[in-house]
C-alpha cells in the first residue's frame, strides 16, 4: 500500500493547487479526481462561463459600433464556434494543471475516493479498487448545484428541458426561449451570454433585487443594464412548477407559467458528499465541513478548503484556503481570513464588490462613511463607454479611516476589485491611500478620486 504525507480528494481549484503547494514544500502527495482535473472552476464554472461571456461581449461591440466611429455590417454569433473554442480554452487549462502537478512530483488518481478509516498513522483512502494510505488528509470535493423539491423539476431534468450550469455550457443550439430560476451570479451571467446569443431570455427571482448580496445601488443599475439588453425580469417571484415546457411562478398571490425551450435551474451550489467522512466523526453543518482558521475539521489530521466547507464558494477563497491548510501542515504561520474576498458577476457591465456594504457595516455595528462617485470620473472610462451609468461606491469605518468595502459597476471592474481587497486586507488607512500613485487613464482611478470624497 503506498503511503504519502498528504491525500487530497477533490483536484479542483482548493485540491490541485494545494497539490502544487504541497509537492513544492516537499511532502509526497496524492490527488483524487473523480472527474477531470481542474473542477467545477476549470470545466463547467468559471473559465468557460468567460469564454461564451467574451464572445457575446466582441459580438455586441460589433452590433452597437457605429457611436466609437466603426461600422460592422451583418455581424453574428455562432453558438457552435464558441462553444467550440471554450471546449480549447478548457482543455488547454486542465492540460496545464495536470502538468504542474507532475512537474512538482503529485500522484494523480482518476478516480472517485472513499475515506476508509483512521489508522496509527494517519488515514486510508481506497479507489479504483487500490487503498492509500496518508498522515493528513485535505478534502476539496466541491459543490454541486442546489436542486429544490420543485413540482415536475426531476423529470424536467431527465427530459432535459430543466438544465444545471453543467449542461447549460454545452448546448449545441440556442434555444429560442429560455427561462431562468435563480438571479444570482451564475444566473446572470448565462442570461448574458444567451440573451447576446438570440434567446429571448426570462430571470425569474425570488428576491426583489439581483445578484445576491450586492450593494442595492449596484444591483439597481446592474437591473437596468440587464434589462436594457433585452433580458426580462420577473422579480419576487416562487416557482412552483417546472414541467410541461413551462416555469410556473407565484408572485403578489397571481399564479403564471412562462413556456419556453429550455430552463435553467440556477439557485445556488451545496457542499458535495465525501463517502466515509461519517467513519472518521468529521463534524458538519448542513452538509457542509465545519473548518476553523487553519482549515483544521475537528479530527486532527483532517483538513477541508473549497467550496465542501461552505464558508465561501468562489475558487479564488478555495486557492487560499488550501495553501493554509497545507502551510499548517508543514508548519508554516499561516492564517485564513474572509474579511477581503473579492467577488465579480462578469455580465456587461461587470460587477464586483469586497467587504462590507454600507447596510452590512451598520449591522455589524461599525460607524460608517461613504461616498459614491460615477464611474465617469475616469478618463479611461468615459473614452471607452459611450453612455455608461457604472459607479464606484467606498465604504470606510468613520472612526478610523480604514476601508471596509468597495463596490462598484462598470469596465474593467473584476481587475480593479482586487486593489480594492488590498486595501481592505492591510487596512491601511485613507490618509496613507491618498499618497498612493494610480497609473493614468485607469478605470481605478475612481477610487483615488474616492478617496478624497471622504
Amino acid at each position: 500500500m503506498d503511503t504519502y504525507d498528504i491525500a487530497i480528494i477533490g483536484g479542483g481549484p482548493a485540491g490541485y493547487n494545494a497539490a502544487e503547494r504541497a509537492g513544492h514544500a516537499g511532502l509526497k502527495t496524492v490527488v483524487f479526481e473523480k472527474r477531470a482535473l481542474g473542477g467545477v472552476c476549470l470545466n463547467e464554472g468559471c473559465i468557460p462561463s468567460k469564454a461564451l461571456l467574451n464572445s457575446a461581449k466582441i459580438y455586441d461591440y460589433a452590433r452597437h459600433s457605429e457611436v466609437y466611429g466603426v461600422t460592422v455590417k451583418n455581424a453574428s454569433l455562432d453558438h457552435k464556434t464558441v462553444v467550440a473554442r471554450k471546449n480549447k480554452v478548457v482543455s488547454k487549462l486542465t492540460g496545464g494543471v495536470a502538468m504542474k502537478l507532475k512537474k512538482c512530483g503529485v500522484t494523480v488518481i482518476n478516480a472517485e475516493a472513499a475515506i476508509e478509516n483512521k489508522t496509527a498513522g494517519g488515514f486510508t483512502v481506497s479507489a479504483a479498487g487500490n487503498t492509500y494510505a496518508a498522515k493528513n488528509l485535505l478534502v476539496c470535493a466541491g459543490s454541486v448545484p442546489v436542486l429544490p423539491p420543485i413540482q415536475g423539476l426531476a423529470d424536467s431534468l431527465k427530459s432535459g428541458f430543466a438544465l444545471t450550469s453543467r449542461e447549460i455550457l454545452d448546448l449545441e443550439a440556442v434555444p429560442k426561449t429560455l427561462t431562468i430560476v435563480g438571479g444570482g451570479v451564475i444566473g446572470l451571467e448565462m442570461a448574458a451570454y444567451y440573451a447576446s446569443a438570440g434567446a429571448a431570455v426570462t430571470v425569474v427571482e425570488m428576491l426583489n433585487s439581483i445578484g445576491g448580496p450586492i450593494d442595492g445601488e449596484i444591483s439597481k443599475i446592474l437591473l437596468n443594464n440587464l434589462t436594457k439588453a433585452g433580458i426580462a425580469f420577473a422579480l419576487g417571484a416562487k416557482v412552483t412548477a417546472i414541467e410541461n415546457g413551462g416555469v410556473t411562478y407565484e408572485k403578489d398571490g397571481k399564479t403564471q407559467t412562462l413556456k419556453c425551450d429550455k430552463t435553467l435551474v440556477s439557485i445556488g451550489r451545496r457542499a458535495a458528499a465525501v463517502s466515509g467522512l461519517e467513519k472518521l466523526g468529521v463534524a458538519l453543518e448542513r452538509g457542509a465541513i465545519l473548518t476553523d482558521e487553519h482549515m483544521r475539521t475537528n479530527i486532527p489530521g483532517v483538513y477541508a478548503a473549497g467550496d465542501v466547507n461552505g464558508k465561501s464558494m468562489l475558487a479564488h477563497t478555495a486557492y487560499r484556503e488550501g495553501e493554509a491548510a497545507v502551510n499548517h501542515i508543514v508548519n508554516k504561520r499561516d492564517v485564513m481570513r474572509y474579511e477581503a474576498i473579492p467577488a465579480v458577476i462578469y455580465t456587461h457591465p461587470e460587477a464586483a464588490f469586497v467587504g462590507e456594504t454600507e447596510d452590512s457595516a451598520k449591522k455589524k455595528g461599525y460607524e460608517v462613511k461613504c461616498a459614491t462617485l460615477p464611474m465617469m470620473y475616469s478618463g479611461r472610462y468615459m473614452a471607452e463607454n459611450e453612455g455608461g451609468d457604472g459607479i464606484c461606491k467606498l465604504v470606510t469605518e468613520a472612526k478610523t479611516g480604514r476601508v471596509l468595502g468597495v463596490h462598484m459597476i462598470g469596465g474593467y471592474a473584476s481587475e480593479t476589485i482586487a486593489l480594492a481587497a488590498m486595501m481592505i486586507e492591510t487596512e491601511i488607512k485613507i490618509g496613507d491611500l491618498r499618497e498612493l500613485v494610480f497609473p493614468h487613464p485607469t478605470c481605478g482611478e475612481v477610487i483615488r478620486e474616492l478617496l478624497f470624497e471622504i
